[in-house]
């Protein structure tokens, strides 16, 4: 062989093994967050230097517009021009009425050497195709873009985020810095719960003391307050903790999110959490005291006055399509024995109380409906029937979703499984303390919104996914951002990116890079990278001889606890740091009560089981543990009697095992948990273990 040849030949694949690898070097290196539909790689880069004017073809506002938010980025030094450049610039090229897009958000974005082009047929897209190019800059050295071809688009429409400040207040400026992430991810609608039982923090001209008395608090702490008497005070009382937003601060917030491309979507709670309006309002309760009942009266007409009243002033500072109106949890036991209430349920030829709801629900979806507002609730607004008009956010699971849109509504996925990000996010003893939970990042990301069981015209009426960050145990800016930052990243991905295109392990890297940039921006987020992980006996099976055993329940578990049913005590798995991992199995309101058959008279030396407590959730320890044995089912003797010793006021999650040791023989093993009697208090377990 001519070896000046084979030297050739050898520098060409050599070459072409660099540009493979260096291109594979580049799909490895893109941490644009949420993932883009299709990626296309290619060689080169362009350089942003202090000269690359950014051109924009937008009309007069919507270029104004996005020149002022230019000024909130890394791009900010860039000179805007309206006139087109040869080359050397970046580009936004708004396309309107090119169908070759799929909607108004999607985009396509092109770097090569000598420019960078944004294309949409939508403001929104154009917005959303700069977010990549600024997670690009600011994932690398801030002046390098890899040469590229994206074409993206959503997969959802709605990708929401919400946040409780009736709770705990947080300002202005926390909203709007908040609104700025979101927006960098390509999320679009604010949920911003502004009203619930803890606080009202919205101005309404025509109701003052909403804000001059309900606003605020004699108690620094939310649990205090909880604890204290659950009463209000005056804006003037040294004691008073709180805060509302002004109609401007509300106009302000509004205006700044739409720069943004998000919609905020404010919550009035009715009919329940309503103890801070009948605090101050209450005529509106059916006892007319304060203090006394949680939900509105539906029998009275000034309830109806009051409410319509506060609408017609949130319709004025909120242009949304939907108001959210709660509609949870409301425990609608003073309606039985209201008058007023059972009087509107015979007027109306109700059958009973979730009727009465429904009827309110329905009278103030008319309201919004005659003012050009659509409703959205909480999945217990189907309660008692539901006009085809009102959608549907599920947050008790998928089911009350699924149940929606075969019905013909529309459904918003946010089931607290996976979308509630007030739980703990790692191993507890590491983290502050919270209400209860374990939500893990990926356990976030592993998340589906779209149920297998529903047809593709059922699919299509899910709308999309949203992540809730309730404030009862959080109460500082830098810790709601520590719970917010990076699990919601992963339901931004969900909303935005194919199905198909999930991969957890380089979500997991493009969020590592993401928790980094954060930081260098202000946020606080969870240290990703420092991350403990789960509970160790959870990982690996525990041998035991009363695997796949029978076990019979005295007791019956709970609907909403099931973990793997009849076989959760014996099936060698363990659960992990909290009860809503599917491994722990749960009671409420009573004892734990089993019998597990071995099948035949078994020598043991060992039976145990192990319990968890929290308060926050009324997760409690059993009292007293009584473990007994028989040969015949019928007779028993008890091996031991193991009393609690872990306090009922102990805040933070405790785990204890119950158990015996000794010499013993037997067929059947009984194991009794006894319930502390706290009304609504649960026992969780996840195996019972016999040696």
């Amino acid at each position: 062989m001519n070896s000046k040849k084979w030297n050739i030949t050898g520098l060409v694949v050599l070459l072409l093994f660099v540009a493979v690898t260096g291109c594979q070097k580049q799909t490895n290196e893109l941490s644009v967050l949420p993932r883009p539909q299709s990626v296309e790689y290619h060689r080169g880069v362009f350089t942003v230097t202090p000269s690359t004017p950014i051109y924009l073809n937008l009309p007069e506002t919507g270029r104004q517009a996005l020149a002022d938010y230019l000024q909130t980025t890394t791009l900010s030094a860039q000179p805007v021009s309206v006139v087109p450049v040869a080359s050397g610039a970046i580009e936004l090229n708004l396309n309107e009425g090119d169908d070759s897009f799929p909607d108004h958000e999607a985009y396509q974005l092109v770097i090569t050497r000598k420019k960078v082009e944004i294309s949409a047929a939508g403001e929104a897209g154009l917005f959303y195709g700069l977010q990549t190019v600024l997670q690009m800059l600011d994932n690398g050295d801030g002046q390098t873009l890899s040469a590229v071809t994206i074409n993206d688009a959503p997969r959802f429409p709605y990708r929401g985020m919400h946040l409780d400040v009736s709770r705990n207040f947080f300002d202005k400026g926390f909203v709007k810095k908040q609104l700025d992430a979101m927006a960098r991810f390509k999320m679009n609608r604010f949920h911003w719960h502004l009203t619930d039982g803890a606080g009202w923090r919205i101005e309404i001209k025509k109701y003052p003391k909403l804000t001059s008395f309900a606003a605020w608090r004699p108690f620094d702490e939310l649990q205090e307050w909880w604890t204290g008497g659950r009463t209000f005070c005056d804006q003037n009382d040294p004691r008073a903790t709180g805060g509302y937003y002004t109609q401007d601060d509300i106009r302000e917030v509004v205006a700044y999110a739409a720069a943004r491309h998000i919609t905020v979507i404010p919550e009035i709670e009715m009919p329940g959490h309503s103890e801070e309006v009948l605090a101050t309002y209450p005529e509106l309760s059916c006892s007319g005291k304060p203090y006394t009942n949680e939900d509105f009266c539906p029998g009275s007409e000034k309830t109806f006055e009051f409410l319509e009243n506060v609408l017609l002033e949130v319709m004025e500072l909120f242009p949304s399509e939907y108001i959210h109106i709660g509609g949870d949890e409301a425990p609608k036991t003073s309606w039985k024995t209201c008058p007023r209430c059972q009087k509107r349920i015979a007027d109306e030829q109700l059958s009973d109380v979730e009727e009465l709801q429904s009827y309110m629900i329905r009278r103030i979806e008319k309201f919004l409906n005659a003012h050009g507002r659509k409703l959205i609730g909480w999945d217990e607004i189907r309660q008692g029937g539901l006009s085809s008009t009102a959608t549907v956010m599920s947050w008790r699971g998928t089911e009350g979703g699924i149940a929606a849109v075969k019905a013909g509504n529309q459904a918003i996925m946010t089931p607290g499984k996976y979308c509630y990000l007030d739980a703990y996010q790692d191993a507890p003893k590491t983290q502050p303390l919270t209400i209860g939970g374990y939500t893990t990042l990926d356990k976030v990301y592993s998340f589906e919104p779209v149920p297998d069981s529903l047809d593709s015209g059922e699919a299509k009426r899910i709308l999309g996914v949203q992540g809730n960050l309730w404030t009862e145990f959080i109460s500082t800016p830098e810790h709601a951002e520590y719970m917010l930052y990076p699990r919601i990243l992963a339901l931004a991905e969900i909303g935005w990116s194919p199905a198909e295109n999930k991969d957890g392990a380089d979500f997991r890297r493009r969020a590592l890079k993401a928790v980094e940039v954060l930081e260098k921006k202000g946020y606080h987020p969870f240290p990703l990278d420092q991350e403990v992980g789960d509970k160790p006996e959870s990982f690996e099976p525990v041998e035991h001889i009363a695997i796949g055993k029978k076990v019979v329940y005295n007791h019956p578990y709970s609907k909403s606890y099931t973990a793997g049913g009849d076989t959760t005590l014996v099936d060698g798995v363990r659960g992990g740091w909290m009860y809503n991992d599917d491994r722990w199995q749960g009671f409420i309101d009573g004892d734990f009560d089993v019998v597990i058959d071995l099948e035949e008279i078994t020598p043991i030396k060992e039976i145990s089981a192990e319990f968890m407590q929290l308060k926050g959730p009324y997760v409690w320890v059993p009292k007293q543990v009584i473990i007994s044995v028989s040969a015949d089912g019928e007779q028993y003797g008890t091996l031991a009697v193991v009393d609690n010793d872990i306090p009922e006021e102990e805040e933070t999650l405790q785990f204890k095992t119950f158990g015996w040791q000794g010499e013993s023989q037997a067929r059947y093993v009984r194991y009794q948990a006894l319930s502390n009697g706290i009304a609504g208090g649960w026992l969780f377990t996840d195996e019972i273990v016999i040696r």
